[in-house]
């Protein structure tokens, strides 16, 4: 008996040390990897994203050493930056499909409820499907126009709330913003103002805020002892359930309203609020795939986390870089007081012709980039990019932010010139490689109308009504332009102004 055991001991340990010699025999295929920086052991290329640097900041001093396509390691996580136009086409056009997988690390997964929603989703059937769901019944241009009326109220009422307090000296502009923002998106998801809205916010701001940084449990996630102490994951979580209690709170809210007959009034006037059309199509089972309650609290995070922070975050730069830039400002002003003509109440037919607004949005995307690192990526399998080897699993981030101040395609990228858009072709909507502010190919936003159609009034009227002052012995080119750190963008300091009223708003 013991001469069989130890014979099988024998063969056991025979088979151990000849698949230690195959695999040290038989030669791995070695990738052609892009160049990056040097790595430390464990925490890999850490050491060179600076503490206190924006990340996008710190990614392209290291691409403009290391080139347009560069290798990181984030602990155990393996990175391609791309920050070319050239490198971001490969990417979202010639390989779309390979790149179509979404990067969710642990902090972004417990953000979007374990990827259920549209923006985190796999690829796969179930985001195709949900996608279309978004495109052809939230979405659609006669859906954003449903929602005009909303829109004009909610920019007559800022505009109303502005007037009445110019006379008590400086405002901060980007709160009363971002109430605005939110309050219109509110309406046009639920058809009235939310009563929870504050309380969501708060949840929101806190969840985003962890993702400013690098989370030990997004850069080493084979750790589980890593995932339980993470205390930015931790707090995702705690913000997720505030959210998600919420959210399921409107929508049992609008349910209620349905079951009265607030359905067939909405669906009458034509102003039917995203909570609203989730609710009936799953009453209806007329989707591909059901719309259970869990799905339907995906995607209305979505729509409220994309539609409230990167419309408040480009009006608010809009502004803060008229202000700092006068040329722009009263070429801006005049344009839409010789458009407006006196009118005490403004509404968006009254935005057709103002060509100059336009291209100032358009270089506040360009140089505030709302999300400057597109949400990222993953290699589904490997492929070739530019010549380099990309292994499957890699995670993919385009430094849009890095490519739309890159003096190789814009002249002078640091200033703000909305000219720069007159006569050009250039446009936000996916074809442009250069400048890609809603990303592009399968995963581009599929919310650019809305986003943008929230903020086109709210800047006409604010340029309109109003002359903006800065607080006493502040020089324009002073104004605080940086970037707090997160996922999105957005200013990191308030903009503090003085509004003179100039031609007063209806009730005022």
């Amino acid at each position: 008996m013991e001469g069989i055991v130890l014979l099988v001991l024998s063969v056991f340990v025979l088979l151990v040390v000849l698949s230690k010699l195959k695999s040290r025999l038989v030669a791995k295929p070695k990738h052609n990897l892009p160049p990056g920086p040097w790595t430390l052991p464990v925490i890999g290329s850490l050491h060179h994203l600076v503490a206190g640097t924006n990340i996008h900041r710190a990614m392209r001093r290291l691409a403009q050493k290391h080139g347009p396509l560069m290798t990181l390691r984030l602990g155990e996580v393996s990175a391609l930056v791309v920050s070319s136009p050239q490198a971001a086409e490969e990417v979202m056009k010639t390989h779309d499909v390979t790149f179509s997988d979404r990067h969710v690390n642990a902090t972004l997964s417990a953000l979007s409820f374990d990827g259920k929603d549209v923006a985190f989703a796999p690829y796969g059937e179930r985001w195709r499907q949900l996608r279309k769901i978004c495109v052809l019944e939230l979405l659609t241009a006669a859906r954003v126009q449903s929602f005009r009326r909303i829109r004009e109220d909610e920019a007559a009422r800022f505009m109303e709330n502005l007037a009445a307090s110019a006379g008590a000296g400086a405002v901060n502009l980007s709160k009363m913003i971002s109430s605005f923002i939110n309050d219109t998106f509110a309406r046009e998801s639920v058809g009235s103002r939310c009563k929870y809205q504050d309380e969501y916010l708060d949840a929101l701001g806190t969840a985003l805020l962890q993702t400013s940084g690098l989370a030990v449990a997004d850069l080493f996630p084979s750790s589980r002892l890593v995932q339980v102490l993470d205390t930015a994951l931790r707090k995702v979580l705690a913000c997720r359930d505030r959210m998600q209690r919420i959210l399921e709170q409107i929508k049992q809210d609008t349910k209620e309203d349905m079951d009265r007959g607030g359905e067939a009034v909405a669906a009458e006037t034509g102003r039917e609020g995203f909570v609203g059309v989730l609710l009936r199509l799953q009453k209806e089972r007329s989707t591909p795939i059901p719309l259970d309650d869990d799905t339907i609290v995906a995607v209305l995070f979505d729509m409220f986390a994309a539609g409230s922070e990167t419309s408040s975050t480009t009006l608010n730069w809009c502004m803060t870089e008229l202000v700092r830039t006068p040329d722009a400002m009263a070429k801006a002003q005049a344009e839409v007081r010789a458009a407006f003509k006196g009118k005490s109440t403004v509404g968006e037919d009254d935005l057709k012709g103002l060509s100059y607004l336009k291209l100032v949005i358009k270089e506040a995307l360009r140089l505030h980039t709302p999300v400057p690192l597109l949400v990222p990526r993953k290699c589904r399998e490997t492929c070739r990019v530019m010549g380099y080897d990309v292994p499957k699993g890699t995670v993919v981030f385009v430094n849009m932010w890095a490519i739309c101040r890159d003096p190789k395609y814009w002249d002078d990228p640091e200033e703000f010139k909305p000219e720069r858009f007159e006569n050009s072709n250039l446009d936000y909507k996916g074809t442009n490689f250069e400048f890609l502010p809603f990303g592009a190919g399968r995963r581009i936003c599929p919310g650019i109308n809305l986003g943008v159609g929230n903020m086109e009034l709210a800047l006409a009227s604010l340029l309109y009504h109003f002359d903006w002052k800065l607080p006493d012995g502040i020089d324009p080119k002073d104004v605080d332009v940086s970037e707090a750190a997160g996922l999105v963008a957005s200013k990191k300091t308030s903009l503090i102004l003085h509004p003179v009223t100039r031609i007063p708003p209806a009730n005022v």
